[in-house]
């Protein structure tokens, strides 16, 4: 190996050499357009109508790349996961059924690995998409359908390592994940059962009345009760703000600690004067099915650090603030 020493590549350097991968990467993917065409559109169908599982094969790069695709596909209604053309040549080949579809990957069409199980796989009728650099490869031409994902040239100077190729592939996977996703009237909710852990899923998943106070530890008062009752239920309930009813119950206001320190300069009774006099009227209210993460927004987009959830009726349901978002992990 040629001896080389780093200290003589300047910082501007690695930044140029860094661009021009960037720049070749983001040409290879811009030619893949030319791609989308019919085989794009029957290898989509294909796979629509399947009626079991999208099964990814792959050598080497290839293999990580078709694992990621395999992942983005089952993330997003299309059933799938990958299958190791080396394994599946010593038993895995047994998990493919006749009412599956296969991708088979390889930049060169003939990955000796995945040659030798594909006519095994058309043996059993199931049908067969390829994705390849060459569209006169042997790959190309056992499959049923070929999805052309060939690049000008490798992001790597010496033409060796799979670089724009990979990418290239990574995209062509993603066009052919979402294009289905659009298809199916795959929804947010349905994206949200398969991504119940972490953030994701918690922005997804979680509405309102799931971490809203409900019940007795909503903070409420009657519009006639005086500042001082008002504070007092604001206190025993920690929200920071109590909500105000009229007398049939419905929300007709809310004050806050903020409101609190405006009326302390002005020499206000707390005593005697209703809390209807002072409150805010009108306030900003959410419905409990709407998603915890568009409570979080409108908060951020009013500036405000608390809301009531009220039913359709204007009845207050619950009330929530930003520490309950934070604690639900919405944040």
């Amino acid at each position: 190996m040629t001896e080389h020493n780093p200290t003589t590549t300047s910082k501007q350097t690695f930044a140029a050499l860094g661009q021009r991968v960037i720049d070749i990467e983001t040409d290879a993917v811009r030619g893949l357009s030319r791609f989308l065409d019919e085989n794009f559109a029957t290898a989509c169908e294909l796979l629509l109508a399947c009626q079991g599982r999208a099964i990814v094969i792959g050598m080497g790069k290839s293999g990580h790349i078709g694992g990621k695709i395999a992942a983005t596909l089952a993330s997003t209604g299309t059933p799938a996961f990958f299958v190791h053309p080396g394994e599946a040549s010593h038993g895995d080949l047994g998990m493919i059924t006749e009412q599956d579809v296969v991708i088979a990957i390889s930049n060169s069409g003939e990955t000796a690995e995945v040659l030798s199980i594909a006519p095994l796989i058309k043996r059993r009728g199931v049908k067969l998409i390829s994705m390849t650099g060459n569209p006169r490869s042997t790959l190309a031409e056992l499959s049923d359908v070929h999805v052309c994902i060939a690049v000008e040239q490798e992001a790597c100077p010496l033409g060796l390592a799979p670089t724009s190729s990979t990418t290239a592939t990574l995209v062509m996977g993603d066009a052919l994940a979402v294009a289905l996703l659009h298809a199916r009237g795959f929804t947010a909710d349905d994206f949200a059962m398969s991504h119940p852990g972490g953030s994701l899923g918690r922005r997804l998943l979680l509405h309102i009345h799931d971490v809203m106070h409900a019940g007795e530890r909503t903070p409420l008062v009657n519009q006639h009760v005086t500042i001082s009752a008002a504070l007092l239920e604001m206190s025993r309930k920690g929200l920071g703000m109590t909500g105000i009813t009229d007398d049939q119950g419905r929300l007709v206001g809310i004050f806050t600690d903020g409101d609190l320190r405006r009326i302390l300069d002005q020499r206000i009774d707390l005593h005697t004067t209703a809390i209807a006099q002072v409150m805010t009227p009108n306030p900003i209210t959410i419905k409990p099915d709407v998603l915890a993460a568009q409570g979080l927004k409108l908060m951020e987009d009013r500036k405000i650090n608390g809301l009531f959830v009220v039913d359709e009726q204007g009845f207050a349901q619950g009330a929530l603030n930003m520490h309950d978002l934070l604690k639900a992990g919405v944040l």
